[in-house]
């Protein structure tokens, strides 16, 4: 049987603990578009689908999550890596909207500039030139 061809990542699913925070932080201040944006009754939470290029970020917000590692070396996802062209006017940007940012630094490995920041929840976002 031949290997699967997986082409493109499809979506990134997190959980969040405050919808309206989440809401302001991926829509209101890094302008992700909303697809869809759902309350399912039946799970008393909220679904949204944002757009980021050709994959979708979904926001899933459920009451009391339980709370996991959020430092980048725990087990499982380390981080979202965001692409941006220019990453000192991002930085720029972010900080105006009060996201604290840590300081430039470079890939050892590529020389390109990164940076990481976190959601409300303390999810670690990275910034990559």
């Amino acid at each position: 049987m031949p290997k699967p061809n997986f082409s493109a990542i499809h979506h990134v699913a997190i959980i969040v603990s405050d919808y309206q925070k989440a809401r302001n932080f991926y829509v209101d201040i890094l302008g992700l578009p909303i697809i869809r944006e759902n309350y399912r009754p039946e799970r008393e939470d909220y679904k949204l689908d944002l757009q980021l290029n050709d994959a979708e970020l979904e926001i899933f917000a459920a009451n009391n999550p339980p709370q996991r590692p959020s430092f980048p070396e725990a087990a499982g996802l380390r981080h979202l890596a965001f692409k941006t062209e220019d990453i000192e006017a991002t930085v720029a940007y972010l900080k105006e909207q009060g996201v604290d940012c840590e300081p430039l630094r470079k890939d050892a490995f590529t020389g390109d500039r990164m940076t990481f920041f976190f959601d409300p929840d303390g999810l670690p976002l990275e910034l990559h030139e």
